[in-house]
């Protein structure tokens, strides 16, 4: 029932991908809302998500792939250094499948740079960058 109803919140979002290389409008006919547009799954915890965006309303989500998360103390130093930005309305680390939701303002322009080079200054790895408009 809770992957349904993460699923169901991700068909209703407006899901963009800011990526370079993806550029074009797609359909919603011949794929589904757990993979990005080039195939790549999320792989978010559907409950932790559902939490993650409740109350939430006009953000953009970046869900960021890191590598080197390894303890609490990670996660923390992730937290603290987002959330020193204004334009962040939340942020969550997710230590068991690698990833950090980041909940940004809905004007906020996000740069993979800028949230690679901040992970890095906590001593992780941002491998991917993808990003969920929730209206």
């Amino acid at each position: 029932m809770r992957e349904m109803l993460f699923f169901g919140l991700l068909v209703m979002a407006s899901i963009k991908l800011l990526s370079a290389e993806i550029g074009a409008e797609h359909d919603h006919i011949n794929h589904t809302h757990e993979e990005s547009i080039d195939g790549d799954k999320f792989d978010l915890d559907p409950t932790r998500f559902n939490k993650f965006i409740n109350g939430l309303s006009d953000v953009k989500v970046a869900v960021v792939s890191v590598n080197g998360m390894v303890c609490d103390f990670c996660a923390r130093g992730i937290e603290k250094t987002f959330k020193r930005n204004a334009e962040v309305r939340k942020v969550d680390v997710d230590l068991g499948r690698g990833k950090v939701l980041i909940a940004f303002s809905q004007g906020t322009s996000i740069d993979f740079e800028y949230i690679s080079r901040k992970i890095l200054e906590n001593g992780q790895t941002a491998t991917k960058l993808a990003v969920l408009e929730i209206r």
